[in-house]
């Protein structure tokens, strides 16, 4: 059966909200950079399924391990009993995670739940109610990170009454800011002290929940100045830090986990998304204190930890452990930040370049004194790219998405790379017609 047809059985069974309107793509099939759907066609993936697939699809050496793992326990409730493989994953994760004090773990499905989780754990631990989050902000669709995220009117449209005691400050935003990055901070970091002023007491704070990069805005990538200053200011008024490392973690921005950019040790810190390699899977690790503050069953999930995602998990950090990808990471965003600095010389859409490892967001503008972002341009040049066997994205309205897997070939890498800027030059010179937009509307 085609694709097509796959996809017009679809409208009538599946819920419009699960689908962002990119491409009709269904697929069949997908190995390490590569996806296939049911009519042979192939492309480069330069999403790795948002961020998920960081050691690529179906890795050889994580599906050994997950089809070793279904011969012996397929899951049982980890409310009501233990089994190694949440054991071993728990003590891989305090051993990977930033700080050094001592840690625990608790598990769910998703990052939105991760996100709930660190919420519960916040508010139990310190016996605050509020809760400080950042405009244009991501953290999932369970109703607490729905709460904390402020990225998408659509996402909140008509969900109220969301949780309440939640406050958005702004996010440094350097390259559209009037001020240099030490200015910047200084502003972001006044919005915090003013908001503690005004109608929030700092002692009815429980904690700040900041993405170290924060992804679905464009990859903004705050100065350490700026997190200099949160450290001190949540260490002054006892708030806790919660690193939302969904999308950051597991080698994507070059370190293990982006708060080591920033010699920042988070009191809690929210996985998901590449932890598992593509297997339902979320986790919150945190300083011992805190996670001991809640009692059972107020963490228990019932399919929480499941042995077969967990032995993914525990593969999943050994390839990027055995394969060096957290290095690999850097070096190929370095070269790729390289290479649009290249293609940034001769082309004046393109804004500004920024990101850490592979987790880059090339922001397209409609010229670069305003800087007023260009969706169109964006949508146009992801959809010739498509049409060439490149799968790009873009999200905050204009930012192109560069995230390929870790393990992506060099081959592919400069083919993904050369179809971009092929595709750049068409939309330039007008070759990609403007019905393309009634299709492409990205995130």
């Amino acid at each position: 059966m085609s694709s097509a047809n796959w996809l017009e059985r679809e409208t009538s069974v599946l819920s419009p909200g699960m689908r962002l309107p990119f491409f009709p793509l269904v697929i069949k099939e997908a190995k390490g950079e590569i996806i296939r759907d049911h009519d042979n066609n192939e492309w480069i993936d330069f999403l790795s399924s948002a961020c998920v697939t960081n050691t690529g699809h179906a890795h050889p050496f994580i599906i050994e391990k997950m089809k070793a793992q279904l011969d012996q326990l397929v899951h049982y409730n980890p409310a009501y009993a233990s089994h190694e493989q949440i054991v071993s994953l728990s003590e891989e994760l305090i051993r990977i995670t930033p700080g050094s004090f001592p840690k625990r773990v608790t598990f769910g499905l998703s990052g939105g739940d991760a996100n709930d989780t660190a919420i519960k754990l916040a508010r139990s631990y310190t016996k605050r109610s509020k809760i400080i989050a950042y405009t244009r902000s991501y953290h999932g669709n369970t109703y607490g990170a729905l709460s904390i995220s402020a990225v998408s009117l659509p996402m909140r449209k008509n969900m109220g009454p969301l949780l309440p005691d939640v406050y958005h400050i702004p996010f440094p935003d350097v390259y559209r800011s009037p001020f240099h990055s030490e200015e910047e901070s200084k502003r972001c970091i006044l919005a915090i002290e003013h908001l503690f002023e005004t109608v929030c007491p700092p002692e009815e704070v429980a904690a700040i929940i900041i993405e170290p990069i924060q992804g679905d805005s464009g990859v903004l990538v705050p100065p350490q100045s700026y997190i200099n200053a949160l450290k001190q200011l949540t260490a002054k008024h006892g708030i806790l830090i919660v690193a939302d490392e969904v999308q950051t973690g597991f080698g994507r921005t070059g370190e293990w986990f982006a708060s080591t950019h920033f010699q920042l040790e988070p009191d809690l810190i929210v996985l998901g998304k590449a932890i598992a390699s593509g297997m339902p899977l979320s986790a919150v690790v945190g300083r011992s204190e805190i996670m001991n503050s809640v009692e059972p069953p107020s963490g228990a999930f019932s399919l929480a930890a499941n042995p077969v995602a967990c032995a993914a998990a525990l593969a999943t950090i050994q390839v990027i452990e055995d394969e060096d990808l957290v290095s690999r990471s850097n070096l190929l965003g370095q070269y790729i930040q390289g290479y649009f600095l290249r293609l940034q010389e001769k082309f004046e859409m393109i804004g500004d370049i920024r990101g850490k490892g592979l987790m880059i967001g090339i922001d397209l503008v409609e010229d670069r004194n305003s800087k007023i972002g260009s969706s169109s341009m964006a949508a146009k040049i992801c959809w010739r790219c498509w049409e060439k066997g490149l799968f790009l994205t873009f999200f905050s309205g204009s930012v192109l998405r560069i995230a390929p897997p870790l393990t992506i070939s060099e081959a592919s890498l400069e083919k993904g790379l050369r179809n971009i800027e092929e595709a750049i030059k068409d939309v330039q010179q007008g070759r990609v017609s403007d019905e393309v937009l009634d299709r492409v509307k990205g995130w």
